[in-house]
């Protein structure tokens, strides 16, 4: 079968890609391992920015749905010390440029915009090899294959396209989160509930943080952090969960017992999220008829910027492929150049540093004077936080 533009991956990238295309009438097919849009958990909460992923979602025609599905009061943050100390808190007034919602609706939004037969389910790709002229063909573990004139990589950190373009392989930053869920906080965990607040709290300290979200009712979602290398993760047996949380809970001796009540009270069991990056500068030379977006060019570990910017790369590769008809390969180096602006100029995490602080002087009145501008104002609103600091771990 020969496809005109061959999406992989059913991302928000690679959606917002499709939906694009879709508006401007060039066809495209995307193809998703997943076997049904249901198959696994979409993650929790999403802040959308009003500088890259509101942008996508205006080129997508889809912001009205968008507004339907934000939840109001989610831009609220608490920063508190390990002890519970308060350090800052800020209110959610509805001015803020980085509203919350669920990543699972967002995605739902995006897959109700497109035609039925635009995602093909259960396409886990096997291989790709390059034509000549352009062309490539992706073969898929069920025996099938597709030969396309443009493909696209939309498939995240391990993708099977980045090695047309590319050696890079993503690095492990010494850093990794483990998720928790507290349900029915307000009434089973009032204490933690509260020291959560109505948005987001963050808690770091030297080499771990704890940062949890509000989400939807009183649906507490946490992401523990700690700077440990892969080995002694893997000395931990995740399918054993009392034993794994223990084991977890331990790393956090002598902190509030509201915050240790995020891992030991967990509803669910813990569920390991190693932290991977490719290189900052990661970059390749122009490849005739193949491309990537999203995390598969730019990974970089949680900043509060990656599901933004794999839209915006969506929707500008979309318009550069719609104002250029006739030329694919101008589309295309137009942009990757713009991509590979956007992915230098997002912050990293790597060593345990977190949003430009050094882990040995991770604190919640480090994060609080990096977040004023070194004691230039008070002003902590959703507004007026810095790019890099809007989402922590795991929010992105």
């Amino acid at each position: 079968m020969h496809t005109p533009v061959t999406v992989i991956g059913a991302g928000l990238g690679g959606l917002t890609l499709a939906r694009v295309l879709h508006l401007h009438g060039i066809p495209v097919t995307v193809h998703e391992a997943e076997s049904c849009p249901s198959a696994r958990a979409q993650g929790g909460l999403l802040d959308i920015h009003h500088y890259n992923g509101q942008l996508a979602l205006k080129a997508a025609d889809v912001m009205d749905d968008f507004h339907d599905i934000v939840i109001e009061g989610r831009q609220a943050l608490r920063l508190v010390e390990r002890d519970g100390t308060l350090v800052h808190e800020s209110a959610d007034d509805g001015t803020g440029g980085r509203p919350e919602v669920q990543r699972g609706e967002l995605r739902q939004i995006l897959l109700d915009s497109l035609p039925d037969d635009t995602v093909r389910w259960g396409h886990k790709v096997s291989g790709t090899r390059t034509l000549g002229e352009g062309r490539h063909e992706v073969t898929f573990a069920d025996g099938g294959s597709v030969v396309t004139s443009l493909l696209v990589g939309a498939d995240g950190a391990w993708s099977r396209v980045r090695p047309l373009l590319s050696a890079a392989i993503p690095a492990y930053v010494g850093h990794s989160v483990v998720e928790t869920y507290l349900f029915n906080a307000d009434t089973r965990h009032p204490a933690t509930a509260k020291a959560v607040g109505g948005g987001m709290m963050i808690a770091p300290s030297p080499g771990q943080e704890i940062v949890a979200h509000r989400e939807k009712a009183d649906t507490l979602h946490a992401y523990v952090g700690l700077s440990e290398s892969q080995d002694w993760f893997a000395a931990i047996d995740f399918g054993a969960a009392p034993a794994a949380t223990a084991r977890i809970a331990r790393q956090f001796a002598g902190w509030a017992p509201e915050l240790t009540a995020l891992i030991t009270d967990s509803d669910t069991a813990p569920v390991l999220r190693p932290l991977f990056a490719l290189p900052t500068e990661h970059r390749w030379d122009r490849v005739p008829g193949v491309t990537l977006v999203g995390d598969a060019a730019h990974l970089a570990a949680p900043n509060g910027e990656g599901a933004n910017l794999a839209m915006l790369d969506g929707a500008e590769l979309a318009k550069a492929l719609a104002a250029h008809p006739d030329d694919v390969e101008a589309a295309l180096a137009e942009h990757e150049q713009a991509m590979f602006a956007r992915g230098t100029g997002a912050d990293t995490f790597e060593g345990g540093e977190v949003h430009g602080i050094d882990s040995e002087n991770n604190t919640a009145q480090a994060m609080l004077k990096m977040f004023t501008g070194l004691g230039q104002g008070p002003d902590l609103s959703p507004a007026a936080r810095p790019q890099a600091a809007s989402t922590p771990l795991g929010s992105a």
